[in-house]
């Protein structure tokens, strides 16, 4: 049977979250579920990606029902990981809410203190400030660095972005985006020279050199290159699978099919979203 909810819990997210928070608690005691007592921050760590990729899915899609639904999986997970830390003496959830409320507010002085910032730019520049003096209060004096607060395990085109984004931000950029071209054509002619070559990692060098390159022609373009791409994944697989249904339709598969054939629907495909 299905929990009723009352007026008052939809309009106010305190009484759902501590619902959330006493299920998890309950889920993971003795006489819970034995898979989500099994469970250990290993474990959860991949449910915590997948769960991040299927909200950005959602907002790609703009399925607003759907984001809400996917958006409860993403607090599950903070909730997951916050009870397996609270069962170790840790931490809980609590401890988190406090933290991120209280970061938020120490890190916007222009808007509960008096601090001044007039542009985006300016609150950036103003929460990197407060981040690193936060940090070197905690852990003592940081390794020397403008780059050393990207995380190394991001992932490559995410990493690629912010320490191109820090490094702009110094003074360290191209003066216009027809600079940035240049440098992408040089790139190529160095993939060709690679090549000619036959050295692997001298390609694999070469390809990881265009790849931050066009990446900044993202950054001076304004589009975020993460999204970019996901869209073209989208897109090319819509219409592949348009390719994989018009060569059905001849009870053909792309393994039978010639390369002309397959292009043949593509550019099918492709008009027909014109």
């Amino acid at each position: 049977m299905s929990e009723r909810v009352s007026d008052e819990q939809r309009q106010s997210p305190g009484p759902g979250f501590a619902r959330l928070v006493e299920i998890m608690a309950r889920l993971r005691a003795p006489g819970g579920c034995p898979w989500d007592r099994e469970q250990n921050f290993d474990t959860i760590k991949p449910y915590l990606l997948e769960e991040t990729y299927e909200v950005m899915d959602a907002i790609d899609a703009r399925d607003w029902e759907g984001l809400a639904d996917e958006l409860g999986d993403l607090l599950l997970q903070a909730v997951f990981f916050a009870q397996m830390a609270s069962e170790e003496g840790r931490f809980d959830i609590a401890d988190s809410l406090l933290a991120i409320n209280s970061k938020l507010v120490r890190r916007h002085p222009h808007v509960f203190a008096d601090g001044d910032a007039k542009t985006s730019g300016d609150v950036l520049r103003r929460w990197d400030e407060i981040k690193a003096v936060e940090k070197e209060s905690k852990a003592g004096p940081l390794p020397k660095g403008l780059l050393t607060g990207v995380p190394r395990s991001l992932p490559a085109l995410v990493e690629a972005q912010k320490i191109a984004a820090k490094a702009a931000g110094a003074g360290f950029d191209w003066e216009n985006i027809e600079q940035v071209f240049d440098k992408l054509r040089e790139e190529l002619a160095e993939i060709d020279v690679a090549r000619a070559a036959g050295n692997p990692a001298e390609i694999e060098d070469e390809i990881g050199d265009l790849l931050f390159v066009v990446v900044n022609i993202a950054r001076f373009l304004k589009v975020d290159p993460e999204q970019a791409l996901r869209k073209t994944n989208r897109k090319f697989r819509r219409r592949f699978s348009q390719v994989e249904e018009g060569l059905a339709a001849q009870g053909k598969t792309p393994q039978q099919a010639s390369i002309d054939e397959m292009e043949a629907l593509w550019q099918a495909a492709k008009h027909s979203e014109v």
